[in-house]
Order: C-alpha cells, then sequence, then structure tokens
C-alpha cells in the first residue's frame, strides 16, 4: 500500500474541484492531491453529448488563473452578439491543460485519475485505482475536500427513471449522433436544459418541428442569454440585476414577483401560454427560444411511467407511440440537488453552489479558505445555496445571494478579489462606471437592495406555507 501526505485532498477534478484547486494554490502554499474516478479532469464534460455548449459565456467558466476561450462575440449564428459558449470537447481540452500547465507544473498538485475515493480509515484515507486495485493512504493535514457533493447526473451515465419495453427504441443525447437508420418521428422527454438542446440540435439537423414531440412534466422559466453577459456587455447585467432586486423589494407575494421578473424579461416562459413550473438556470437567447417554440406538440400528462412498444404510459394518461419513433431520454437531473450543509466543517469542505455558475463558488470557496481563520466566519461569507428546481426556489436563491454579495462587500480584499476574479460575472467592473446605463444600475441596484433582502425573506415564508 503506497501511503501519501498533503495539505487538501480533494475528490473530484470536475468544475468544481479544479476550480477550487487553481485558486488554492494562487492563493497559499498549500499542497493537493487530487482524485478522480475519470482519466482526465473535467467531470461530466468528459461524458457529456457532441452538441453540448455552455448556456453562459466561456468568460465565466473554468478556473480563474487561466481563461477559457479568447473573449470573442459572435457575429452569426443564434448567439449572435453575445460572448462565445465553448463546446464540450472544448472545455475538455481546457481542463487538461490546466491540470498540465498549471497546477501540476505548480509541483504542489498532484492528479490520480481513475481511482475511487474510498474514505477515512483509522485516521487516513483511502482511494482505490480502478485498473489495478492498488490501494493509497493519504495523511490530510488540513482537510479533504468533497467536489463531488453538487455533481451534475448526464444522459450518458445515469438510469432512466422509468421501465422501458424491449422493442423501444430509447437513446441518450450522445447516441443520436449514431443512429444509422431513420426514425419516424422522435419523442423528447424532459423540461430542462438537456431536452432544449436536444429538440434544438434536432431542429438545426432539419427535423421538421412536427416530427418533434417533447414531453415537458412542468414547463421552466429560462433566463435571457442577451443580460446574462459580462465584461464589454456587463451593463446589460447589471441593469438585468437591478430589475430583478427591484421585483424583489415590492412584490405583494409569490405570484406577484414571478408576474413582475416576467414583465421585465428578468425570466422568460419557455411557451408564453403556459405558467412555468420549474427553474433550473437554463439561459436562451431570444433566436434559441424562438426556434424551440416551433415545436407544437408538448405533451404534459406528468412523468413518464413506462415505455411501451405502441404508447407511453404518463402519471396523467397516455400517449400512442410505435417501434419507429425514436425516444431521447432527457431526464438526467443535470444539476444535482443534495441537502444543503455546511461548506466548512472540522476536517471538511463541501462545494457547495453560492453563485452560479459552479466554478465561481468554488474559487471563492478556496480564497476564503486560504485567507480566513474560523469556520463560522468562513461560512458566514460562503453560505449554500439550495437548487431544488421548483419555481419558487428562486426566491431563496435570489436571498442567498444577496446575502452573500452584502458580506462580500463588508471585506475589501474579497471585493478587490472579485474586481479581477476572471470566472466572475462583473469582472471589470470598475471599466464601466461612465457609462450611464451602468449608473443607474448601480443606483437603483443600491436603492433596492435592503428592501429586497427583507421582502424575499417573507416571500420565502409565504412560499414555505402555500408548499403542501
Amino acid at each position: 500500500m503506497t501511503a501519501l501526505e498533503t495539505d487538501y485532498l480533494v475528490v473530484g477534478a470536475g468544475a468544481s474541484g479544479m476550480a477550487f484547486t487553481d485558486t488554492l494554490i494562487d492563493e497559499s502554499d498549500a499542497d493537493v492531491v487530487m482524485v478522480d474516478q475519470r482519466a482526465n479532469p473535467g467531470g461530466h464534460w468528459n461524458d457529456a453529448y457532441p452538441f453540448v455548449r455552455l448556456h453562459q459565456p466561456s468568460a465565466v467558466y473554468g478556473v480563474n488563473s487561466r481563461r477559457l476561450g479568447d473573449d470573442t462575440i459572435d457575429e452569426v449564428g443564434s448567439n449572435a452578439g453575445f460572448y462565445e459558449r465553448a463546446n464540450g470537447a472544448e472545455i475538455c481540452g481546457y481542463y487538461r491543460r490546466v491540470l498540465d500547465e498549471e497546477l501540476l507544473a505548480s509541483g504542489r498538485v498532484r492528479f490520480f485519475g481513475m481511482s475511487n475515493y474510498v474514505g477515512p480509515d483509522a485516521g487516513y484515507h483511502r482511494f482505490e485505482s480502478r485498473l489495478t486495485g492498488e490501494t493509497t493512504k493519504v495523511q490530510v493535514r488540513h482537510r479533504v475536500v468533497d467536489a463531488t457533493y453538487v455533481e451534475s447526473s448526464i444522459p450518458a451515465t445515469h438510469t432512466p427513471p422509468f421501465d422501458v419495453d424491449p422493442d423501444v427504441r430509447l437513446v441518450t443525447p450522445n447516441e443520436l449522433l449514431e443512429l444509422t437508420d431513420p426514425a419516424d418521428g422522435f419523442t423528447v422527454i424532459g423540461s430542462g436544459k438537456t431536452s432544449m438542446d436536444t429538440c434544438g440540435w434536432l431542429l438545426n439537423q432539419g427535423v421538421p418541428p412536427a416530427e418533434i414531440r417533447w414531453i415537458r412534466p412542468r414547463d421552466p422559466w429560462t433566463l435571457p442569454r442577451r443580460n446574462l453577459q459580462t465584461l464589454e456587455l456587463l451593463p446589460s447585467l447589471l441593469e438585468w440585476s437591478s430589475l430583478r432586486l427591484e421585483a424583489a423589494a415590492e412584490a405583494e407575494d409569490v405570484p406577484d414577483f414571478f408576474q413582475r421578473l416576467a414583465a421585465n424579461g428578468v425570466v422568460v416562459p419557455l411557451d408564453p401560454e403556459i405558467e412555468p413550473e420549474t427553474w433550473r438556470g437554463a439561459i436562451l437567447s431570444q433566436d434559441e427560444r424562438d426556434d424551440l417554440r416551433q415545436i407544437r406538440n408538448v405533451i404534459r400528462k406528468g412523468y413518464v411511467q413506462r415505455l411501451e412498444a405502441d404508447r407511453i404510459v404518463l402519471d396523467n394518461g397516455t400517449v400512442p407511440t410505435d417501434p419507429q419513433r425514436v425516444h431521447v431520454d432527457c431526464t438526467a437531473r443535470g444539476l444535482k440537488t443534495p441537502s444543503v450543509r455546511p461548506i466548512f466543517e472540522p476536517d471538511r469542505i463541501t462545494v457547495q453552489y453560492i453563485l452560479i455558475p459552479i466554478p465561481f463558488s468554488a474559487a471563492i470557496t478556496a480564497y476564503v479558505e486560504a485567507t480566513r481563520n474560523d469556520d463560522a466566519e468562513k461560512n458566514r461569507l460562503c453560505p449554500p445555496t439550495p437548487l431544488t428546481g421548483d419555481a419558487e426556489n428562486m426566491i431563496q436563491y435570489t436571498l442567498n445571494t444577496q446575502r452573500a454579495r452584502a458580506a462580500w462587500r463588508e471585506e475589501p480584499d474579497i471585493e478587490n478579489w472579485l474586481q479581477h476574479c476572471q470566472i466572475g460575472f462583473v469582472q471589470g467592473i470598475d471599466d464601466h462606471l461612465d457609462d450611464p446605463r451602468m449608473q443607474d444600475a448601480l443606483e437603483r441596484i443600491n436603492e433596492h437592495r435592503e428592501p429586497a433582502i427583507a421582502n424575499l425573506e417573507r416571500l420565502r415564508e409565504l412560499a414555505r406555507s402555500s408548499t403542501p
């Protein structure tokens, strides 16, 4: 049995683990051992469907020490006018370069791929090679970092939550590219980002909208990509943020909160005729949204219980199908929704969402770990945010993020770090302070921030009291 010593044992080399480790070694002299079940860093991106792209700009994804992409604004396509969005292959290549050229090159990071973390054992922690079975024990001087707690669930590696008869053509989005026989139409199952990507890809490949049937148990709110921008387009984000806080400050009840958000374009229903019930952070351009709205055959009869050769059994009824139709399973949850726990505990850090996306949350967690000593203070600065998928969760998310930002504003070093953080949406904010749109947005944010926090607490209790 091999024995190692390290300051931090980071379990998981996906988006969370890479961003955490990158910032930790930049802000301290810590030694780190990273363990991951895959051969390469990048987590779920290694198994993602080939046509996947970030929904947000590349400029706010990855790690703090190295930019993902070239900070270019797309000129053609459905993303025209907005910052580039990396695809899955680009993200995997990026993480490999970060590991090789930044982390390993530092001399303070060791990476063990194709290994499973086993757990603590008599004062040590153990991991096991998936290839040889060899066990390595690690003496951890400071903490174990769980960077898998909110790891994404993706179609290629999950089990469908419904029964499937043997004659049914059921594929994952990954397997769509392997089809050799024409389909007699497509049925896409799911309401989240993956289903939106899949429907959009089918349309882009020339499948007529009438040949796509979309089973959406609950309709989602989406976010407008025109506002979720950064760098030179940052004023649009601040305008969006000011409208969100204004709605939070003035809403009379939960429905009124969403009505105000929708009226100002802060959130956008996928189908304007259906009241959304979910929110999982999907970001769409208007062109993408318009394309998806061409699909009119939307089934809203609850969740799929069973796929049979000639029918689909749902919670609230059935719909016909046939063996020639291709069914695409997009029901993997994507965002994992475990119960929140303190991020900082004795001997343990559990990386969780503070803000979306997760790399920023992991990076600021590492910065706080490297620059503070007291766990209570660290947890005050890094409150975890539950992401349940329900629309009302937007209230809790907005409240938590505003509390976190209020705490950060009182810490000059964190404010400085945020200004220069290369994976934060507000990077370079000082460069835009002369912009009238920015000045107006910041004035409105300052006006509504405290009333919004107070009212969001009231709205949260209203939402809880109305939940069966």
